[in-house]
């Protein structure tokens, strides 16, 4: 990690020289230049000089601790010491966060997530509306906007489909390993006799394209309304406000009906079908820069089980890294903290090694 993370480091600092120089900066293509190469690189380039430095005060409090005989002077050395090496083990965290966002393509800052009901009927279509619970209940607690673009409920209150849009640091990060096959083992509400069934749900978690072209021409498009499926009440029968979306080439549909705005609606249809045509695009080269990442951490198939909970034993299994966890009534309440730093840690070894 320190040799990528001393070579960022060394150019920052050229950089950081030349646009002081004054035959440099008469040249307004190569200060442009300079400038965005210093942009990319600024954020991880300056935490390094400042974990540098702690590590320099560090030395030094060290050598006064060891010099030192008077106890009251020592006890509050050795404090000030343990608080610099909090404050240098956080920035080496937040360097491994960094570094392996940029070496993984982690490094999104936002994210439409899809849920869909699979096979279990009723059941399917609650335990989709509990991940979808779950994953609005962990982006308020990590500040994160949360966006709801379209969903299809159920009489009993499920979701046949919900899709939703994340934007914050560090998201797509997070639940990058999301995408799967969610497999619920519990006693339905429906169920009288106490009998255990199994049902299931998929989530498909997709990068936002940021400062990424993607042509969408009007001729392939075939845009329809139809009445929405939002709450309102009697609205939803009354005005067709929901759009459907279908890119003619590629075949993608989307659906969006939650506004009861049409122009809205039409606005957030061509944000999903920009992801899911971004997605397309991008996926072959993908599969290849994650061919060692698969092995470990799976595919992210939608048809593939990554994860299993079972209420009546609270636990939740990540079949993936052999994950078991028995505080399933956390998690789905949205503490997925040590599910995904578990992957995380997982694909960062894999990716960059013992960082």
């Amino acid at each position: 990690m320190f040799e990528k993370l001393q070579a960022d480091y060394r150019r920052f600092l050229e950089i950081e020289q030349a646009l002081l120089d004054p035959a440099v900066t008469a040249d307004v293509s190569r200060v442009t230049a300079l400038s965005k190469e210093r942009g990319r690189i600024a954020k991880m380039a300056v935490l390094y000089g400042r974990y540098l430095d702690l590590g320099k005060q560090i030395e030094e409090a060290e050598a006064l601790l060891d010099a030192e005989s008077d106890a009251d002077m020592r006890s509050y050395a050795e404090g000030e010491l343990a608080i610099l090496r909090g404050r240098q083990e956080t920035d080496a965290e937040n360097l491994r966060n960094l570094l392996y966002d940029r070496e993984s393509g982690a490094d999104h800052a936002a994210m439409i997530v899809e849920i869909r009901a699979g096979a279990g009927g009723d059941e399917a279509a609650l335990f989709a509306r509990d991940l979808y619970e779950m994953y609005r209940r962990y982006s308020e607690t990590m500040g994160w906007k949360f966006e709801l673009l379209d969903m299809e409920a159920t009489e009993l209150g499920g979701f046949r489909e919900v899709s939703f849009s994340l934007n914050g640091e560090g998201a797509f990060r997070c639940l990058q390993f999301e995408s799967g096959g969610h497999r619920v083992q519990r006693v339905p509400q429906t169920e009288t006799q106490g009998r255990i069934h199994t049902s299931a749900a998929t989530v498909a978690v997709l990068p936002e394209p940021e400062d990424v072209e993607i042509e969408i021409r009007n001729e392939d498009l075939q845009i329809d309304v139809m009445r929405s499926g939002g709450p309102g009440g009697q609205h939803q029968n009354k005005t067709e406000s929901g759009v459907r979306i279908t890119h003619l080439p590629s075949g993608i549909v989307v659906n969006c009906r939650d506004e009861r705005s049409q122009h809205k609606n039409k606005a957030k249809a061509f944000r999903v079908l920009r992801t899911r045509l971004y997605d397309q695009l991008h996926e072959s080269a993908q599969n290849q820069r994650d061919q060692a990442r698969r092995t470990l951490i799976g595919s992210g198939d939608r048809s593939q089980r990554i994860r299993t909970y079972n209420f009546p034993q609270n636990r939740v299994t990540d079949h993936r890294i052999g994950l078991t966890l028995y505080n399933l009534d956390q998690v789905i309440q949205g503490d997925l903290a040590g599910l995904t730093k578990a992957l995380i840690d997982h694909d960062r070894r894999e990716q960059l090694g013992d960082i």
